[in-house]
């Protein structure tokens, strides 16, 4: 099994396990250890403190002083929906800067078995970051 077969395996079992119905949705990082941590977004009342399901992973990889080489989200609608792949947002594509240009980044797809990762120098070829 691949790295990123791991990945999408371990998070999908987590948003099953966490959301067994309704809407779910959870994203996991590989670490370079082989590790794999998984967050998600709760559900805060005043939607202007919600934040990305990635950020704790990132956090987390960060506090660990851990290297991130893979990134995933997978969303669903409800328990009878198929699951879905979210690429990183634009803030998160900058929050995956910290690890560098290599990090490899789950792409939008309807369907989890369209598994494709492209690294995140790729997704922003044109980053504001090369300028310095």
């Amino acid at each position: 099994m691949t790295n990123e077969q791991r990945l999408l395996n371990a998070v999908k079992n987590e948003l099953i396990d966490r959301y067994p119905t309704g809407w779910g949705g959870v994203a996991g990082v590989l670490l370079d250890t082989n590790d794999i941590l998984t967050s998600i977004s709760p559900d805060f009342p005043n939607e202007g403190s919600s934040v990305c399901m990635e950020l704790g992973s990132m956090l987390e990889a960060a506090n660990q002083n851990k290297n991130i080489t893979h990134t995933i989200c997978l969303v669903r609608h409800d328990e009878m929906s198929p699951l879905k792949i979210l690429s990183p947002c634009g803030i998160c594509l900058e929050r995956l800067r910290f690890w560098g240009n290599d990090v490899m980044c789950a792409l939008t797809s309807d369907s989890v078995l369209d598994l494709k990762f492209a690294k995140l120098s790729e997704l922003q070829p044109h980053h504001w970051h090369k300028v310095y």
